[in-house]
């Protein structure tokens, strides 16, 4: 049977990082003779080649090419593709994972859409959803579809176009050179499909780009080559010089490095100027946003100083999104939001009424001499399309789904000026928000990110805990309930473990009240389930002072399952003085005791000296922790334990051959 696709994974000295990529390869749901994993090792000197060919001995799709060490990954790729036989071929780098239905997903979408690229959705757990994949799409065009903010290799390419038109990694090469080879295959390219869903690929961190101005300056020089070859003059050329104008020059004179870090700064800023004036010309400025605008003339009036004091200040504004409301409507959590951008003092972000209906940006920090043209500052039409978007991200895999919303923006009179509000909703149906089916069950974090007049920013969904009822939803009856951090940051918990465990997630927004001699510690309880629940108890240890702990029923009043929720409340009798049984002054950690088993709450129960009780923030953040055994705990003490619990584990999770 002919290899429809073959997998290419560069590999140098990866020790264990490799191993979720491996596993992933090896474990797709395509038949093992219907595709092919070609490993390229750059000389690895951590035994990674070695484990390969193991894996290769037993695994006949598998094939391990051996390279004197070069280190970078061009040259690997250049030689996986060189030795693939299927049809297609899929790039991969060596921390990656393919979810198991990946190649036969993408490989099938290809065959019906002729594809030469298909690009399968990605996804990436520092990063927000990528609007490439907001839809499908049959014929993709290289700039309405966005295709430019996906320049890494992941993507599966049908192997004899990539040998017609000869294309091959520049080696050794770095980022940059990495993009000109999918830019070429893109502009090359008769068809370009995207799979929006499902995802396909988890892309792990990536280095960063050289700090050599100079190296990477000479790489973008001969991007740019390619552009000018492929691409005839025009505004089509134009978006394409201004897409790497913002990311690749203006962005890397902003940010945390450039801004704290004098190291390279004059030297950076001096190659790119250099650039700027020779290859970018001040009528691509109009296809910048406003603050890249400014940046550009700065760049090109050699005016550094005021360009670090512009990237400090723009680094230090912030979206503040204020969660006016949650409820349950209909079996989704629907939020309402307030979403704007402010400066580091918190103050809204303002913005100069000009004309009959117009807004001018003015820049957060004063530059002497320069002003932009009011048709450069004229942000009127980027304010007018203001809007934001709300998406789910699960904790542990990194998945992220966006909701559904319905938002307008709002103009305030401000301090003589403008502030810009995004108001609207955002709707979390568990049965649908993963592409049309059920979230996964876990812990999931609510993201919005806002696209203003004057730049985009994102923050997580915050506010007081105003809703801490769960409800069971869809024919499965799966248990869905709102949990907050202590910071008040809202996430949905799917299908939660236990009945403590959903009580632990929603514990943040506990009270207590403490009438003279005794106080009374109130935890929400999101769900009851119809028998009631379990006899529990509330356990308080005490984590300063003397090591003590006092124990009291606790009373569980059910709620309204999706409106109202429970409550779980325990009475502890109190004293000036120690004493035991009695709560004292003192910090105290909560526990939640079912049937002999103790889950830690998040918050901290705290009585000053003068008798008064306050549920504070507990030190740690985020779900219950997890705490060994003490018999394990010791034993892990015991000299070559650890090493040895280390290597069996090492063992387990290897590369499951089977």
């Amino acid at each position: 049977m002919d290899v429809k696709v073959s997998v290419v994974v560069p590999v140098r000295d990866p020790g264990d990082g490799a191993d979720a990529c491996i596993r992933s390869v090896l474990d797709q749901s395509m038949a093992p003779e219907e595709y092919e994993v070609v490993f390229a090792d750059d000389g690895s000197e951590d035994g990674t080649g070695q484990r390969l060919d193991a894996v290769a001995a037993v695994r006949p799709n598998v094939r391990v090419l051996h390279l004197e060490r070069t280190g970078s990954p061009m040259r690997g790729r250049n030689a996986a593709l060189l030795a693939a036989r299927g049809e297609y071929v899929y790039l991969l780098d060596q921390t990656d994972r393919l979810e198991r239905p990946a190649l036969e997903r993408m490989y099938r979408r290809a065959l019906e859409t002729d594809a030469d690229i298909l690009v399968g959705r990605l996804t990436d757990d520092r990063r927000p959803p990528s609007a490439v994949f907001d839809a499908d799409r049959e014929r993709a065009d290289v700039v309405k579809d966005r295709l430019l903010t996906l320049l890494t290799p992941h993507k599966l390419f049908r192997r004899t176009f990539l040998v017609a038109q000869g294309l091959t990694f520049p080696d050794p090469g770095g980022r940059l050179a990495e993009q000109a080879f999918v830019l070429r295959a893109y502009l090359r390219a008769k068809v370009v499909v995207v799979l929006a869903d499902p995802v396909c690929c988890h892309v792990a961190e990536r280095p960063g780009p050289p700090e050599d101005p100079y190296v990477w300056a000479a790489e973008l020089r001969e991007l740019l080559d390619i552009i000018d070859e492929e691409v005839p003059e025009g505004g089509r050329r134009d978006r394409m010089y201004a897409q790497w104008f913002r990311t690749a020059v203006l962005r890397r004179l902003g940010g945390g490095r450039f801004v704290t870090s004098p190291a390279n700064r004059a030297a950076t800023f001096a190659t790119l100027r250099e650039l700027a004036l020779q290859r970018f010309p001040p009528r691509l400025d109009a296809l910048l946003p406003v603050q890249l605008r400014a940046r550009a003339a700065l760049l090109r009036a050699g005016r550094l100083d005021e360009l670090v004091a512009l990237a400090g200040a723009m680094r230090d504004t912030r979206l503040q999104a204020d969660l006016e409301r949650v409820a349950w409507e209909d079996g989704a959590l629907v939020m309402a939001l307030t979403v704007e951008i402010t400066q580091a003092d918190g103050t809204p972000m303002r913005f100069v009424p000009y004309g009959d209906d117009g807004l001018l940006w003015e820049p957060p920090v004063r530059l002497d001499g320069l002003r932009l043209a009011p048709e450069l500052a004229d942000v009127s039409q980027a304010a007018a399309r203001a809007r934001f978007e709300v998406y789910a991200r699960h904790e542990e895999t990194g998945d992220v789904h966006l909701l559904p919303v319905d938002c307008s923006m709002i103009r305030c009179r401000h301090d003589g000026g403008v502030r810009l509000q995004v108001t609207g909703t955002a709707r979390l149906d568990a049965e649908a928000a993963a592409g049309g089916g059920p979230l996964p069950a876990g812990l999931w974090e609510l993201h919005v990110r806002m696209y203003g007049a004057a730049r985009q920013a994102r923050t997580r969904v915050t506010g007081s805990p105003l809703s801490c009822a769960g409800t069971v939803v869809g024919r499965s009856e799966r248990l869905v309930v709102p949990w907050w951090s202590a910071r008040g940051e809202l996430g949905v918990c799917v299908e939660p473990r236990s009945f403590p465990e959903s009580i632990a997630l929603v514990s943040p927004a506990a009270t207590a009240v403490g009438p003279r001699g005794h106080a009374f510690v109130v935890v929400p309880v999101p769900y009851v389930p119809p028998s009631g629940g379990p006899p529990a108890e509330l356990l308080l240890r005490q984590t300063t002072g003397r090591l003590q702990e006092i124990v009291a029923p606790a009373l569980v009043e059910p709620g309204v399952p999706g409106e109202l929720a429970g409550r779980l409340i325990a009475k502890f009798p109190t004293r000036l003085t120690y004493r035991e049984e009695f709560l004292s002054p003192g910090r105290w950690a909560p526990f939640l005791r079912i049937d002999g088993r103790e889950t830690p709450l998040r918050f901290t129960v705290v009585m000053n000296r003068g008798g008064r009780v306050e549920i504070r923030e507990p030190v740690p953040d985020g779900p219950p922790p997890h705490r060994r055994p003490l018999l394990r705990r010791l034993a892990l003490r015991v000299p070559g334990v650890r090493n040895a619990v280390r290597a069996t584990r090492t063992a387990q999770r290897r590369y499951m051959l089977g």
